[in-house]
């Protein structure tokens, strides 16, 4: 699986599980809701800085985000 999807998958998981939608998110990011949409398909890949704001906002790590645990 390309590791950009998984991501996104995975960042898609963590939002929703928190109750968030992705306009908040973007929002918060300072970015239109699109493009972090571009985020969860994996069209667009996280810079170090939105990995590490992510992880802290959704309370996971980056192994849950890049799916080293499972």
């Amino acid at each position: 699986m390309d590791i950009a999807k998984l991501v996104g998958e995975n960042l898609k998981k963590a939002r929703t599980f928190k109750g968030v939608t992705q306009k908040q998110i973007a929002e918060e990011l300072k970015k239109y809701q699109a493009d972090y949409s571009d985020y969860e398909t994996g069209k667009i890949q996280l810079d170090y800085e939105k990995i590490v704001y992510l992880c802290k906002r959704f309370d996971i790590t980056p192994n849950d985000l890049f799916g080293f645990d499972e």
